[in-house]
């Protein structure tokens, strides 16, 4: 009479644990089988490209004629280049002011629509905020180039009924700010969204026990609130961080050719400029695997960092 331990320690049929090696196999290319669309999309448009990249960093080519092979020349020239100086300083400006406007204006929008007691105004407002966040870059990029226009558009002809209003896209001083504040009214709902989901899962007991206790409205969200949140502003700011460090559309359109002096361009417009407009492949590819490394690099910074601050439920 066969025991429960010999029955478990007894090979199948096939010699594996009670399953047909042959239904095994069949049922592990399967997996592979659903996997393969997925894995394919990631070969083609991830990891292709940046092989790519890191090849034609070390070849001179103008699209042209064949390409020829010159080292690190390419990185030699770059780290000597001041405009790409000029554009990661845009760039790093561009980014910090965003992440600063996103994450304290997402959760401040957050806190107002939090108390909304009517669930009508609330959802109207929801859908306002996050609206323009599903329009196109370049539709949002032409709506703000004609209202801040100058000449005919409809903001500056109100704002300078009450002062003066700058030169947006012409003016060094203003372009840049300018840029931000488009970028602003077109993200921020994402980061709105993001906020609200994170604000409504805090546990309404710990709110409660901590007003029985006398805290204040402000002692509770910073002691409470804050607190809990914080997987979710450190998610939010890493997302943030990485869209705004590639910004590239309404510098583009906006300010074509990078502003005035040079004001709004950006390390991924420079990047598209040597590229596509100057036919410096191998050049924009060296640009190229430096935005990767500077956005790896934050990025594992940020999770390094979120160990000091980051409370895990």
């Amino acid at each position: 009479m066969t025991t429960l331990a010999e029955a478990r320690e007894s090979p199948g049929p096939a010699g594996g644990a009670g399953r047909p090696a042959p239904a095994r196999s069949r049922r592990r290319w399967e997996g592979y089988l659903f996997l393969s669309p997925a894995l394919l999309l990631f070969v083609v448009f991830v990891a292709g490209p940046l092989v790519a990249a890191i090849v034609l960093a070390f070849f001179q080519w103008d699209l042209l004629t064949p390409a020829k092979f010159n080292g690190v020349d390419n990185f030699t020239t770059m780290f000597s280049d001041p405009l790409l100086y000029k554009a990661l300083g845009n760039t790093f400006v561009f980014t910090a002011a965003s992440m600063v406007t996103h994450i304290v204006g997402g959760l401040l929008l957050a806190l107002g629509v939090n108390h909304l007691k009517n669930k009508w105004l609330s959802y109207f407002v929801r859908t306002s905020l996050f609206f323009p966040f599903v329009i196109s870059w370049a539709a949002v990029a032409l709506l703000w180039k004609y209202v801040l226009d100058p000449t005919f558009g409809v903001g500056t002809y109100y704002l300078n009924k009450v002062v003066t209003a700058p030169d947006w896209f012409t003016d060094p001083a203003w372009s840049l700010p300018a840029i931000i504040g488009i970028d602003f009214w077109h993200t921020i709902g994402f980061t709105f969204v993001i906020m609200l989901a994170g604000l409504q899962t805090v546990p309404k007991d710990l709110i409660e026990a901590a007003r029985s206790d006398g805290a204040s409205g402000w002692q509770t969200l910073w002691h409470v609130t804050l607190p809990m949140m914080s997987p979710t502003i450190f998610f939010s700011s890493v997302v943030t961080f990485i869209g705004a460090f590639q910004i590239f559309d309404p510098m583009q359109i906006v300010t074509p050719l990078g502003g005035p002096d040079n004001a709004t361009i950006s390390v991924v417009m420079y990047m598209y400029q040597k590229g596509f407009q100057s036919f410096q492949v191998g050049y924009a590819s060296a640009v190229s695997l430096l935005v990767f490394v500077v956005t790896m690099l934050v990025t594992l910074l940020q999770f390094w960092g979120s160990r000091r601050w980051v409370h895990q439920r």
